[in-house]
């Protein structure tokens, strides 16, 4: 297919970075995203190299793209402070870039932060800060890569307009790119599907798109705007097929890394949905 992203889903490395590599291979993917380490925990996971180069080395020979998803507790805003200070974020994501390199990812998505009691500006100082102190010691090719927030947990890191400053603001940008989740972006109501237009043209003015490496393609279980991070499976949520297709095929989001984050179909993979979403593109490609 001409124009056409790498589709894949997230799946589990039970079994190893070379194993999920060829379990997303054998469901029709040519794209996965995966937890590096355990997705509860921060403590760090000693590199696999042998494992992790046998994922590289079959991706490179079947044509096929990785994201690393950093573990669930990581938070950017965090402070100098306690038991989750930014010492510990800094100290995992830079095992989780290692992982990723190694496997030879694009990069590792990270939530915004969560400011959870933190005054706005000092939350926003201190993802600033984290990205610096993570990003000074590393040289690898994989990026950071900042996903939107869904607003479930707070105010922050909804907009485009916040990723794109962090990033700005940062002494590294070129080491930072974007992952953008169309249910979080629904989710938090900065994706209007009947107005997806204004959404591009924002992220065109903002220059956010340029940066865009990877997408979380989910529908929504909640309707538009009410901030519920819930994800259906594609066509059967509030957002629908027909608007995702709509914003998947748009210029600014070919040639990227899109991963699903649905449940599993009938046979314990996401080939069904993969073929469905591969289908929006044959379509265009049909005389």
């Amino acid at each position: 297919m001409k124009n056409s992203p790498k589709i894949g889903a997230h799946v589990s490395i039970r079994g190893g970075y070379g194993r999920a590599a060829r379990f997303a291979w054998e469901s029709g993917a040519a794209c996965f995203q995966y937890f590096p380490k355990n997705p509860r925990s921060l403590k760090l996971k000693p590199v696999d190299r042998r494992d992790a180069a046998d994922c590289a080395a079959f991706c490179r020979e079947k044509g096929i793209v990785s994201i690393a998803h950093t573990p669930y507790p990581t938070n950017m805003a965090a402070g100098t402070k306690g038991a989750a200070s930014r010492e510990i974020m800094v100290a995992s994501l830079l095992n989780d870039l290692e992982i990723a390199e190694a496997c030879g990812s694009l990069g590792i998505v990270v939530h915004f932060g969560h400011f959870a009691g933190i005054e706005p500006l000092q939350g926003y100082q201190n993802i600033i800060q984290c990205m610096n102190d993570t990003l000074v010691a590393w040289n690898g090719r994989t990026k950071l890569l900042i996903e939107n927030q869904a607003g479930n947990h707070g105010n922050e890191g909804m907009t485009l307009e916040e990723l794109v400053k962090v990033r700005e603001l940062s002494r590294f940008p070129e080491k930072i790119g974007f992952c953008f989740d169309t249910c979080h972006a629904f989710a938090s109501g900065i994706w209007n599907p009947q107005h997806t237009e204004e959404l591009l043209e924002r992220g065109a003015a903002l220059n956010y798109w340029p940066h865009l490496v990877a997408v979380h393609l989910n529908d929504s279980l909640y309707p538009y705007g009410l901030r519920r991070d819930r994800h259906a499976p594609i066509g059967q949520g509030h957002i629908g097929a027909e608007n995702l297709r709509r914003l998947l095929t748009s210029e600014h989001f070919r040639h990227l890394a899109v991963a699903l984050e649905t449940g599993k179909g009938p046979d314990g993979t996401h080939r069904q949905e993969i073929a469905a979403v591969l289908d929006w593109y044959e379509a265009e490609d049909r005389p």
